[in-house]
C-alpha cells in the first residue's frame, strides 16, 4: 500500500472517561461534526466502530482516531478493527485547546472537537499506535506490580523502622533492609531487649546460617543485641512491639509475592530472548527482534533483571526503533533547555515516565560501581561541581546512548571495546 492510499480522510476525537465517552468525527476539511457517546463496554465499542465506518462511508484504515491515552480497552478495540490510532498527552491537548477558546471553556464535546481538529492538521505531534506483542504487554504489567509491592513494602519497612527507633535502636545496627527474611526472624525470637539480651549464641547462629548471612558473626550480633537498652516510658515497650508483630504478616506476603512476580519477570523475559545466544560481533540469522534485543540489554553493565524488563516494556517502541533521543525523552535523561534572548537555563526533566527514569537511575547506580567509563564519567562531573543525582542522570544518558549503537550494530557490550586497536583511535 502506498503513502497516499493510508493517508486518513477523516478524523476523530475521543473524549475517553470511566463510564461514557464522547466522540467527535470530521472529514479532512475540518467540517461537518459528528458527535456520539459511546458506553464503556463491548456492545458500545462495536457501535462506534459500525458508526465510524457507516458515516465515514471509508474502511478503518482511511479513518485516523485521537485519543488522550496509550492503552486500555477503548484502544484495543480500535486498534482491533484496524483504525488508525494515535495518542496524545493531555498536556499537549491543553495548549490545542487555547487554538480554538480563549476563555478556558471546557467541556468533553469541545475536547471531542480539538482532538479531531488538532489531529487533522497538526499529526506529527500525535503518536502513532500499534498493536503490542502480547509478552511486552505482560512484562509491562509484571513489571509495575512488582513496582508497586516493593514500594509497598518500603512503606512497612518505614514503619518497622520508626517503632524500633522508638524503643530498640540497637536491632537498626544490624539491618539494611527491615523487610528481609533473617530480620523478622530474629525480631520474632527477640522482640525486646530484654530478650534479645538473653538470646543464645546458638540460636543466632542457626538464623544466620539459615539465611546465609555471612556480614555478621554470631558474636557481632550477640555483643549489639547486649548493648543498653533505652529507657522508655511504662508501655511503650508493649505497645511498639505489638504494633511490629501486625505488621510481620503483611510483611511476610509480600515478601513472598515479590519472590514469585521476579520468577514470572524472568520467565517473560526469558520467552522473548529465546534459546539462542549472541557472541560479540555475531548475530543470529534465527533471532525475533526482541530476542536479540533482550540478549543485548542484558550485557550492557547496571542493567539488572528487573531494570532491563521495566526498560523493555516501559520504552518497547523506542527500544525496537533504536530512538536515543525518544528514550532519553521518555527516561528523563535529557535535560529541558529554555533560551530567551541572552537568557539560558537548563533544568531537570520532571515529564517524564516515573517507572523509566527510576530504572535509569538505579542503572547508573549499579554502573559507576562495575564500569570504569561510567566511574571515570561521573568522577570527572563530582569534579564539576555537579550533584550526585545530576551526575547519575549523564551515566544513564550514556548507557542509552550506547544501548542504541549496540542495538543498531546488533553486538553485545564489550568492556574492552576502546582497548582493542581496531578501536584504540576512536
Amino acid at each position: 500500500m502506498s503513502t497516499q492510499e493510508e493517508d486518513p480522510l477523516w478524523f476523530a476525537g475521543l473524549d475517553w472517561a470511566s463510564q461514557s465517552h464522547r466522540v467527535s468525527l470530521t472529514d479532512a476539511s475540518g467540517k461537518p461534526y459528528h458527535h456520539r457517546d459511546v458506553s464503556h463496554d463491548a456492545a458500545g465499542y462495536a457501535a462506534l466502530c459500525t458508526w465510524l465506518e457507516h458515516t465515514a462511508q471509508a474502511s478503518p484504515t482511511r479513518i485516523a482516531i485521537a485519543i488522550e491515552t496509550t492503552h486500555g480497552p477503548a484502544v484495543d478495540a480500535l486498534l482491533d478493527r484496524g483504525f488508525q490510532v494515535y495518542a496524545i498527552n493531555p498536556k499537549q491537548l491543553d495548549r490545542f485547546r487555547d487554538r480554538f477558546t480563549v476563555a478556558g471553556a471546557k467541556d468533553d464535546t469541545r475536547d471531542a472537537d480539538v482532538l479531531a481538529r488538532s489531529l487533522r492538521t497538526d499529526r506529527d505531534a500525535f503518536r502513532r499506535l500499534d498493536t503490542e506483542h502480547p509478552l511486552i504487554v505482560q512484562l509491562r504489567e509484571a513489571t509495575r506490580r512488582h513496582h508497586s509491592l516493593v514500594a509497598d513494602r518500603m512503606r512497612l519497612s518505614s514503619r518497622m523502622r520508626e517503632q524500633l527507633w522508638r524503643y530498640y535502636p540497637q536491632m537498626l545496627k544490624l539491618f539494611d533492609d527491615l523487610c528481609d527474611s533473617w530480620v523478622l526472624e530474629l525480631w520474632r525470637l527477640a522482640p525486646t531487649p530484654a530478650q534479645g539480651a538473653r538470646l543464645h549464641k546458638a540460636t543466632i547462629e542457626r538464623v544466620l546460617k539459615t539465611h546465609r548471612i555471612r556480614r555478621f558473626t554470631a558474636d557481632q550480633v550477640r555483643a549489639i543485641l547486649r548493648e543498653p537498652a533505652l529507657v522508655v516510658a511504662p508501655g511503650v515497650t508493649q505497645a511498639a512491639s505489638s504494633h511490629i508483630r501486625d505488621l510481620l504478616p503483611h510483611i511476610r506476603l509480600l515478601n513472598g509475592q515479590i519472590k514469585i512476580l521476579g520468577r514470572e519477570i524472568d520467565r517473560l523475559t526469558a520467552a522473548l530472548a529465546g534459546p539462542p545466544v549472541i557472541e560479540p560481533g555475531e548475530s543470529v540469522p534465527g533471532q525475533t527482534s526482541e530476542q536479540r534485543d533482550v540478549t543485548i540489554l542484558r550485557s550492557v553493565p547496571g542493567i539488572g533483571r528487573i531494570g532491563g524488563a521495566t526498560l523493555l516494556a516501559e520504552a518497547h517502541d523506542a527500544v525496537r526503533t533504536r530512538d536515543y533521543q525518544i528514550l532519553r525523552l521518555v527516561g528523563g535523561t535529557a535535560p529541558v533547555t529554555r533560551r530567551s534572548g541572552k537568557s539560558c537555563t537548563v533544568l531537570r526533566r520532571v515529564a517524564c515516565n516515573k517507572r523509566l527514569a527510576n530504572a535509569l537511575y538505579n542503572m547508573a547506580r549499579v554502573a559507576i560501581s562495575v564500569d570504569p567509563q561510567s566511574r571515570a564519567r561521573y568522577d570527572a562531573l563530582r569534579k564539576r561541581g555537579h550533584r550526585h543525582a545530576r551526575a547519575l542522570r549523564t551515566v544513564a544518558d550514556r548507557l542509552l546512548f550506547v544501548l542504541c549503537t549496540l542495538l543498531k550494530r546488533q553486538v553485545l557490550f564489550d568492556p574492552d571495546y576502546r582497548a582493542s586497536p581496531a578501536n584504540a583511535s576512536v
